[in-house]
């Protein structure tokens, strides 16, 4: 089985590496980075890199395609024309896509979420009406073959359900026990709809503090938000 994970400059790199740890302890499972072109790709953090092996002028069917998140970068990626064509042309041969983060922004905007239920960070989970998805905040959001996750971390729960989906339940517990993940937080305050008002504004600080590092895309990111806020006024 195929899986494709397309990997970009500026991703959340837990966005893609999450899955991947759990995915490659599965056997029959043949993980592939594939990025715009070859090379190494930058993380947001500016500090860790990964190396892709394929172009997506290389690649032209999957099983699965895992499309991961960034702080800012996916702006970009949602506006890349010939991107969001080979998005399409892989999603027309998976039996599953499935996106982290924003990943389901850049998904959106193919058009196959259209009139679909689709979840991702919180902070920018709203752009997805923008595309005709149905913004839901909720961890995990199923719809036919997509499977959203929320933000960064929830890749994980995502891709042990994905197994659990393709491979079975054995095989999903398995996969969970090789990376020992079993969360018990020390604080209750890793969702949006439960975490305190000045908890929620100081996370707002450091992800637009981190976005800003690219001020072209913040702009684009800025006028995006504008544009939504006009068509929410509009429906009212």
């Amino acid at each position: 089985m195929n899986i494709i994970i397309y990997i970009y400059n500026g991703m959340t790199m837990l966005d893609a590496i999450g899955p991947y740890e759990i995915l490659r302890n599965v056997k029959g499972l043949n993980i592939k980075f594939v990025s715009k072109e070859k090379g190494e790709i930058t993380a947001d953090s500016h500090l860790v890199h990964i190396n892709s092996k394929y172009g997506i002028d290389e690649i032209s069917e999957a099983d699965v395609l895992l499309i991961p998140g960034s702080t800012i970068a996916f702006v970009r990626e949602m506006k890349d024309k010939k991107v969001l064509n080979w998005i399409k042309k892989i999603d027309s041969t998976t039996q599953r896509t499935v996106t982290v983060c924003t990943g389901s922004i850049i998904l959106a905007a193919t058009g196959v979420l259209k009139d679909k239920k689709a979840t991702s960070h919180w902070k920018p989970i709203n752009l997805l009406s923008e595309f005709g998805a149905k913004p839901t905040r909720e961890r995990i959001v199923e719809e036919g073959k997509y499977l959203t996750a929320a933000g960064v971390s929830a890749g994980i729960d995502m891709a042990i359900y994905l197994v659990s989906q393709l491979k079975g339940e054995k095989d999903a517990k398995a996969a969970q026990l090789s990376i020992e993940y079993d969360p018990k937080p020390m604080f209750s305050s890793g969702n949006y709809l439960t975490a305190e008002k000045d908890i929620i504004e100081l996370s707002e600080n450091i992800i637009e503090g981190d976005a800003k590092k690219d001020f072209s895309l913040w702009e684009m990111l800025k006028n995006a938000r504008t544009l939504l806020k006009l068509k929410n006024k509009a429906s009212n």
